[in-house]
């Protein structure tokens, strides 16, 4: 038994480090397909690209588990069906799910720990990843060179722009008091900015335009507006000079990728494990609730209606015959004089119309904390819904396997995609469908491992009973058995 079960485990341990890796790649290509261009040209050392690297690497696990276990589990037992090592144990007694427990132990060890790492780890990784991309995003020209004023955070220059965007600009004015003793003024009509692979360097492709030199100053900074703060000037001598298009090379080293602070990210869903969810959604009812509160005590406030004393209140006799009652005068709405009606309808009208629109706003707020609670509750499932779906796609791939005899990378690859293929599409239905309010937040994220659980039992049972599933004496024997439980 013992040689049994390592055997089973060498088996399926190769193919799922092999499957994982492949999984890993392809899902993390993915990622730089979609931010290539946010990457692309921001002059980013290696360290901030292996750091982005490492921390969506663990985020992309949860996507990559499921396909290696369903992968490897079909290549295990395809191998195992074709060299008819499952048909010599069968023979000496052992049943497929006799021969599948120490796998299905290894599987729900990598279960256990997926729960864990998708709990602690991932909310972690997701806080760096979402950081950093945030932070790169963010270094662009057009954060640094904005349209009628003064750019002063690169060291050394002085930059001012009449408009344009991103990259082309017209009308562009640069101060260039690097040199302490020289001031250098390029004005041009078209400026083209470009940066540099190693993104060390800002290139200015200037076009129609004109330089000015002041040497020998005595002081010759740059004040906040741009404009040259000089002292007592002796005479020195000027320079201007005129080009049809040049090449301005501009050094932006000390310029370099600024991290924000993490702490602004900490409160959403993605960042939070199941413990903080569930304190983050109380938090949300209970605010909801105060809301509401709130809400109705200040819609009653806009009427004298709500403040009239109940006649039971007035009815009761008083305790204290010190303490004497106000009297409360009505009047019918018929005795009121005319142009009074007018006054009091009118009053009554805007009331509503500010009522009717500050009820609408409390809807759109309302909504919107409906919709954030139903995120951490989405955020929450999913962490379930991943460690059931590996134990599920296990017990799908496993018996397929089997029943498929065929091992290698050939028809396993092509059966497993076709299985994860519609188990990533169910699972983006529901998830989309729980975002949108259709189906409540568990059912949108269990959707997959419902619509695979019989699929599992199905193949299972049928594989440990050498039923030939596509055989149709098959299905007419499982239709036999549905109509007499029924």
């Amino acid at each position: 038994m013992k040689r049994l079960y390592l055997f089973s485990i060498r088996s399926f341990i190769g193919p799922f480090l092999i499957t994982l890796v492949i999984s890993m790649f392809i899902l993390i290509m993915q990622f730089f397909w979609v931010y290539i261009d946010d990457l692309m040209g921001k002059g980013l050392s290696i360290w901030v690209i292996l750091e982005l690297l490492f921390y969506v690497s663990a985020s992309l696990i949860p996507l990559a588990l499921p396909l290696a276990i369903l992968l490897s589990s079909l290549m295990t037992f395809g191998n195992m069906s074709e060299n008819n090592e499952l048909t010599a144990l069968k023979s000496n007694g052992f049943s497929l799910v006799r021969i599948m427990r120490p796998l299905t132990v290894v599987v729900l060890l990598i279960a256990g720990f997926t729960f864990y790492f998708a709990n602690y780890v991932i909310p972690v990784s997701n806080l760096k990843w979402h950081s950093l991309i945030y932070d790169i995003q963010n270094t662009k020209l057009s954060s640094l060179i904005v349209p009628g004023v003064y750019t002063t955070e690169i060291d050394g220059y002085a930059i001012k722009v009449n408009k344009g965007k991103d990259s082309s600009f017209t009308n562009i004015t640069i101060h260039d008091h690097t040199e302490p003793n020289v001031l250098k003024t390029v004005k041009a009509k078209y400026a083209n900015i470009y940066r540099s692979t190693s993104g060390n360097y800002l290139f200015f492709d200037l076009k129609k335009g004109t330089i000015y030199e002041e040497l020998e100053l005595e002081n010759g900074e740059i004040g906040p507006n741009g404009m040259p703060l000089v002292g007592k000037i002796s005479s020195h001598p000027d320079r201007i000079s005129t080009f049809e298009r040049a090449t301005y090379k501009m050094n932006v080293t000390g310029f370099s990728l600024k991290r924000s602070d993490e702490e602004i990210f900490q409160d959403k869903y993605e960042m939070m494990n199941v413990f903080q969810i569930g304190r983050a959604t109380d938090s949300i009812q209970k605010r909801r609730a105060s809301l509401d509160s709130t809400f109705l005590a200040s819609i009653k406030g806009s009427f004298a209606t709500f403040h009239v004393i109940d006649n039971k209140i007035k009815s009761m006799p008083n305790i204290d015959p010190s303490i004497q009652t106000p009297a409360v005068r009505y009047m019918a709405f018929s005795s009121i004089p005319f142009a009074e009606k007018e006054v009091l309808m009118q009053d009554v009208i805007t009331k509503l119309y500010q009522i009717n629109e500050n009820v609408r706003n409390q809807e759109t707020f309302m909504e919107t904390l409906r919709h954030e609670e139903d995120q951490f509750w989405i955020e929450f499932h999913r962490k379930f819904a991943l460690t059931y779906a590996i134990i599920v796609l296990f017990f799908v791939g496993a018996p397929l396997g089997a029943l498929v005899k065929k091992g290698g990378f050939g028809a396993p690859v092509v059966i497993a995609a076709l299985i994860f293929m519609i188990y990533f599409i169910i699972l983006s239905i529901g998830d989309n469908l729980a975002d949108t309010y259709v189906i409540s937040p568990w059912l949108g994220m269990w959707l997959s491992g419902i619509f695979f659980t019989p699929i599992a039992i199905l193949v299972s049972y049928t594989a440990n009973n050498d039923i030939p599933i596509a055989s149709f004496e098959t299905w007419k024997s499982w239709m036999k058995r549905i109509r007499k439980r029924a």
